[in-house]
């Protein structure tokens, strides 16, 4: 497409490609959405917010890997990933609807690619369309199914959960040094977003951590099985009237355990994209910050 000029992403941009990124997600979610599945929503103010924030973080840490693809004058797509030591995550990339399929998606995603090429290391998070998952296979992603876990908690089934502590700044030291363990890299700054957003729980023997709003399980890492149940039952307890385990991969069966024992459904979503690495267990990844 020669008319599409690609060029660093600006704070100028970062309102369009939120606009770019709610109107293609709503509209593939509504395209695929099965009938046990809730209905799509548009991001709340207060969510579109935290993603423009969010955005803005990647600006200020890794401006090499944020782009944009410009047609006109008009922002039709964007890509932004981060580096993160010995990794490299694809925070979003979409385009605007009625102009996929085009080529432009390519395009804009190759820069931000390169920017992590020289690490041995990459993550990202897909949905199910279909030529977002041939771009990313092509890329030399290797794909894993993953399933959401949701629903109302049965708090008759809640055990009593000890050696749980509510977590800090003290505490990301050695946090990063587990997500070392698990992905490659550190969360470091990306941190103080997942802070701001919700609670954090962590072990009292430092085995593990989980971030969670009371109505979504953010993230969660542990060093072994044991230390993530404990985690996610603590998470469960202080749900609201549902909850939601999004990301989950074949190889943390042990958060379907925990799920399906709390009496809550399941349902398959979305994949897990991975170059030079294995599914990392037990770990729970968040969506855009990996």
């Amino acid at each position: 497409m020669p008319d599409v000029r690609i060029r660093p992403m600006t704070d100028a941009d970062v309102s369009t490609a939120e606009e770019i990124s709610d109107d293609a997600f709503f509209a593939l979610d509504t395209a695929h959405r099965l009938p046990s599945a809730p209905a799509p929503r548009r991001r709340s103010p207060e969510h579109r917010a935290a993603w423009c924030a969010r955005t803005r973080g990647f600006l200020a840490s890794d401006p090499d890997g944020c782009w944009v693809a410009e047609k006109g004058d008009e922002v039709v797509g964007f890509a932004t990933s981060f580096r993160r030591e010995r990794v490299w995550c694809l925070a979003t990339f979409a385009v605007r609807p009625g102009l996929q399929g085009a080529g432009i998606g390519a395009q804009v995603l190759d820069p931000a690619r390169a920017y992590g090429a020289d690490l041995p290391r990459g993550m990202l998070a897909a949905s199910v369309d279909p030529r977002a998952l041939r771009r990313y296979h092509r890329a030399g992603f290797r794909l894993h199914p993953q399933l959401t876990l949701h629903g109302a908690v049965e708090r008759s089934t809640l055990p009593r959960v000890g050696d749980v502590r509510e977590g800090g700044a003290d505490d990301l030291a050695w946090m990063d040094d587990l997500d070392r363990a698990r992905r490659g890299g550190p969360h470091g700054p990306d941190h103080e977003r997942l802070l701001a957003a919700g609670r954090l729980v962590v072990t009292t023997d430092r085995s593990g951590y989980a971030y969670t709003n009371g109505a979504t399980l953010a993230l969660l890492a542990a060093e072994d099985d044991d230390a993530a149940r404990r985690l996610l039952w603590e998470c469960l307890a202080g749900a609201g009237e549902r909850y939601e385990i999004p990301h989950v991969t074949s190889e943390n069966y042990w958060a379907v355990e925990v799920a399906l024992a709390a009496r809550m459904d399941l349902r398959a979503q979305g994949y897990l994209g991975l170059r030079g690495m294995t599914p990392p267990t037990p770990y729970v990844h968040h969506g855009a910050l990996l």
